[in-house]
């Protein structure tokens, strides 16, 4: 199996942290999130990764170049966007992509297993699986409903409402590459629904895994606390 890791972008609502760093190196504990991924695939066998890489792409060569203990363990590719083309129109780039492989956004710490999901994938015959976290949200205020001329004909004080959010983690067929133009912005969420309009075969993966998206400063707080809690989860050997 092929992995390949979303890791370009500036991570702007993570600043301080990534005026100096690309978000894939904030260290979770004391290692990156980025390795922490790879460790991870790894354990599951990956033998490859690439790297979709752009803001201040040297840094993360740089950081593996001082990691032979990984470098030993998988082959690391890069490929550099200097115009950002979208979660799914980076894919354009990529070449030898024959098999059935993972995508991932490089800011998530999971206990996902990645194994799992892609077993699912081949069983259900699926063109495209995205792996989906349930997600509660909860509103702080009270929700009014109201009819079209404003009357209230319904109150909840502090509702919560669960979502099925994507994970950031998806497994492809080769054959969705076809659909991608290299140097032209597509987002993931047009490409996914191009797909299911098509009548293509798109699932999602239910899954129990521990999951954060590392995007906000609270995010990365609550990531490096749960880590410090959880290391035997999220720390691969």
């Amino acid at each position: 199996m092929k992995a390949v890791i979303l890791a370009g972008g500036k991570g702007t609502r993570l600043a301080p942290y990534t005026t100096i760093l690309p978000k894939p190196l904030v260290p979770v504990g004391e290692l990156p999130i980025l390795e922490i991924i790879i460790r991870q695939l790894i354990h599951h066998g990956f033998k490859e990764v690439t790297l979709m890489v752009g803001y201040l792409s040297e840094l993360i060569k740089a950081y593996f170049m001082q990691r032979p203990a990984i470098l030993n363990k998988i082959k690391i590719h890069y490929i550099n966007e200097e115009t950002p083309t979208g979660t799914a129109g980076s894919l354009g780039y990529l070449s030898n992509m024959n098999e059935t492989f993972l995508v991932m956004n490089g800011d998530v710490l999971t206990t996902l297993d990645y194994s799992d999901i892609i077993a699912f994938h081949k069983k259900n015959s699926n063109l495209l699986t995205i792996a989906m976290h349930n997600k509660k949200v909860k509103i702080d205020l009270g929700v009014l409903e109201l009819n079209p001329q404003n009357n209230i004909i319904g109150y909840s004080e502090k509702p919560e409402f669960n979502y099925q959010v994507s994970m950031g983690i998806y497994i492809y067929e080769p054959q969705i590459l076809t659909q991608i133009k290299k140097g032209e912005y597509l987002d993931f969420p047009t490409l996914a629904m191009n797909l299911v309009n098509q009548n293509q075969k798109v699932m999602g993966y239910e899954n129990s895994a521990k999951w954060l998206d590392i995007g906000r400063i609270e995010d990365f707080q609550l990531a490096s606390e749960e880590f410090e809690k959880n290391r035997d989860l999220f720390l691969k050997d």
